[in-house]
């Protein structure tokens, strides 16, 4: 039987973080959440953790958290995540990302928590010169979202060797679907991600779906991407969190990803098949900076966490977002 511990889940009325709210919850752990719910939503927070509503950067409000609810490590999730807007505001993201978590940081080390696990991306990685991508392969960002994610995570392998602390940042590839059992999903106004997009529209939420680029070095011409379930990035987040209490010696910096990878017109197909009917696709123009293909090499942490995925079904993650966003619909009358 795992002990049970008292976590601090920062952002955990978002994507992400309500999702590893469950995980812990499913596991036998405390969560306690932090959120300002500027982004996050009250309701996707389950009952079952409690919850202060604060900034992570009010030092004074986390480190009561820590001491009133005896925090043993934290899972941080809090900040900003759309690609474009940090290239507009990249004032913003080198606030909500970088500042914050140093701030977060240094809150946990004077409340002496010794264990942070941090939410960090494959946008790290800029442009890899080759897929799959390793965590050994060089970091060079492209936009002030993945440098603020690299920036925090040389802050924690700094923190790291000076205190009595050790981290866990995990480096997400293309995160998609929702909780199995339609307790919590994707559930952001205007998201930016592929498959929110796609059943928005497979549900008569938007007249149609972009295809930014048709003339990419694949198979049928459209970015490929590595696509994974949500609740298996959750419970990649609650392994971790044993495997640094397990080793408080050891850090580490890990992909999460399958490893394998879906076209845009692939993940569509599977839209239209989960839902019998034909999406409309517009087809626009390159983006910016989107490689071709972006696939993790995810062997380090199915090695070293003995994670192993759930979900990794294309249909199935296509399944769970389709039910959560009818279930959307519902709350949030939309």
């Amino acid at each position: 039987m795992t002990k049970k511990r008292n976590i601090l889940v920062t952002g955990g009325a978002g994507y992400i973080g309500s999702h590893a709210v469950l995980a812990l919850i499913d596991a036998g752990h405390r969560p306690i959440v932090i959120d300002n719910l500027v982004t996050g939503f009250r309701w996707a927070i389950d009952d079952e953790a409690t919850f202060y509503e604060g900034d992570i950067s009010d030092s004074d409000l986390v480190l009561k958290i820590i001491g009133e609810q005896a925090i043993d490590a934290i899972m941080h999730f809090a900040g900003s995540v759309v690609v474009p807007e940090s290239v507009e505001n990249p004032l913003k993201y080198y606030d909500n990302n970088t500042a914050k978590s140093r701030s977060l940081i240094e809150t946990a080390i004077a409340g002496g928590v010794r264990h942070m696990i941090f939410s960090s991306t494959a946008a790290t990685y800029g442009i890899p010169k080759s897929s799959p991508v390793c965590e050994d392969m060089p970091t060079m960002p492209i936009n002030p979202y993945g440098m603020s994610k690299l920036m925090t995570e040389m802050m924690l392998r700094d923190v790291a060797a000076a205190h009595d602390f050790n981290y866990c940042a995990l480096r997400y590839f293309n995160v998609a679907g929702a909780d199995p059992l339609c307790r919590t999903g994707q559930s952001t106004i205007g998201a930016t991600h592929l498959l929110k997009i796609a059943v928005e529209a497979a549900l008569g939420k938007r007249a149609s779906v972009s295809v930014f680029g048709t003339d990419y070095a694949t198979e049928d011409g459209t970015g490929v991407r590595d696509y994974i379930h949500v609740s298996d990035l959750a419970s990649a987040h609650v392994i971790a969190l044993e495997a640094l209490m397990a080793d408080p010696e050891r850090s580490h910096t890990l992909n999460c990803g399958y490893g394998h990878g879906y076209s845009v017109m692939q993940v569509l197909d599977a839209v239209d098949r989960v839902t019998n009917t034909k999406l409309h696709r517009t087809f626009e123009g390159r983006r910016a900076g989107d490689p071709d293909t972006l696939v993790s090499d995810n062997i380090a942490i199915k090695q070293r966490f003995g994670w192993e995925p759930r979900y990794d079904n294309l249909d199935l993650i296509v399944q769970h977002a389709l039910a959560w966003e009818r279930r959307l619909t519902d709350i949030q009358g939309t």
